[in-house]
């Protein structure tokens, strides 16, 4: 009977330092929202990079990514967008691609630091997607915001 206490208690240890990095991780995804914010954004400001996007395709790209477990399905979702018009641009300088970029460098670095940081390296992928999720939620915000603006400066 002894044993079975013993073992029950690793269990609930275990358990319970997982939930303490599951917090820890969440704690250092709010604290890296400024940063995503600020990526998103200075994209998002160069007018010439956004200037023929429309909200409704932005939608399919958020709908995309709240639908999947992988940061390549969001990626292959914007290379296909390329292909079908010039909405999102063209070439290595369009807004799919520095999104891209910023997906494969800047958030998957993030998710590293944060990941590496909490001594949890088996949630990268779920800290990567939760970071992609969220600056390509605030590029929406962003979006509205920059569509709007240049409504009211038409008038």
């Amino acid at each position: 009977m002894t044993i079975n206490l013993t073992e029950q208690q690793k269990e609930l240890k275990q358990q319970k330092e997982l939930q303490q990095k599951e917090l820890k991780i969440q704690n250092e995804i709010r604290q890296a929202e400024d940063d995503l914010v600020k990526a998103i954004e200075t994209i998002l400001d160069n007018q010439e990079s956004c200037k023929n996007l429309e909200e409704a395709q932005y939608r399919n790209l958020m709908h995309v990514a709240d639908t999947t477990e992988s940061t390549e399905v969001i990626k292959n979702f914007l290379r296909y967008q390329l292909g079908r018009d010039n909405k999102w641009g063209g070439g290595d300088n369009s807004l799919a691609e520095k999104i891209i970029c910023d997906i494969d460098n800047f958030l998957h670095k993030k998710a590293e630091e944060i990941v590496n940081k909490v001594k949890y390296t088996e949630k990268i992928k779920f800290v990567w997607l939760d970071l992609t999720r969220r600056y390509l939620g605030y590029g929406s915000r962003r979006l509205k915001y920059l569509k709007a603006t240049k409504k009211s400066k038409s008038k």
